[in-house]
């Protein structure tokens, strides 16, 4: 009887990767407590040059990505809805962890954005807790676009580096440049999410709901259409003989 009580806790879904989920828990809580943390300081000194804002706010994300990498990836180092279908999709992870992936990511949103709302309070209404919003100038339909866009070369970028870099140091950086770089063409738009977890966390513990749809529609278009010309390379590379190098993928 013990046996088969235990046989079936090890047929839980993620029974056998506690480690990974409490990774992806950590690292996404840390990525949406700094990054909208820095939107929200910098909220504060309203004299402060715009274009200082933005390389100030896509450094701390990207920065923010690499230490996340480099600390946890030995585990999993997503933080990102959006990846992770990515990696499930390409065939890097088993799709077994899609779902507790996710759900340890979006937990790691929500438990930031509530503590930003307790260490902040009404100090950050004015920013919303750091939550992405759309450019006047930008609707949702266009916000969808520029989002899936801005997702679809980030993913590339990290299954390409994870396919072909070795070093989680090295990985770091470049998927870190990457994420800083489309944060300061993107940011003026829409926020340069292109991460779900990342505005649902601060959208849910300020009450700031607006155009949510776009920050979910948009980032897993972005990573399907990522992961899907992502195989593609992978399978040109392949049939002109090139196998490539073992994955070194962050999960």
């Amino acid at each position: 009887m013990v046996q088969d009580r235990f046989r079936e806790l090890k047929s839980l879904p993620c029974a056998s990767c506690k480690k990974e989920c409490l990774s992806e828990l950590l690292g996404t809580y840390a990525l949406v407590l700094i990054g909208p943390g820095t939107v929200i300081a910098l909220s504060l000194l309203p004299a402060l040059n715009s274009l200082v804002a933005l390389g100030t706010i896509a450094l701390s994300f990207g920065a923010t990505v690499a230490g996340v990498i480099i600390s946890l990836g030995k585990y999993s180092a997503h933080i990102n809805p959006a990846v992770t279908v990515a990696h499930a999709v390409s065939g890097k992870i088993h799709r077994s962890r899609l779902v507790p992936y996710l759900s340890f990511q979006i937990a790691g949103g929500l438990l930031a954005g509530f503590t930003l709302r307790l260490i902040l309070g009404s100090t950050a209404s004015a920013a919303s807790l750091g939550s992405t919003k759309l450019a006047s100038s930008v609707s949702p339909t266009s916000g969808v676009v520029i989002e899936t866009v801005g997702t679809l070369a980030l993913v590339f970028v990290i299954l390409f580096t994870s396919d072909s870099v070795v070093g989680r140091g090295r990985q770091a950086v470049i998927i870190g440049v990457a994420l800083f770089v489309l944060i300061v063409l993107i940011g003026p738009l829409t926020g340069a999410s292109f991460n779900p977890a990342r505005s649902l966390g601060p959208a849910i513990a300020s009450g700031y709901l607006s155009d949510q749809l776009v920050y979910w529609i948009g980032p897993l278009s972005g990573g399907l259409t990522g992961a899907a010309l992502f195989n593609l390379v992978r399978h040109s590379q392949k049939r002109g003989g090139d196998d490539g190098k073992d994955s070194l993928c962050l999960c």
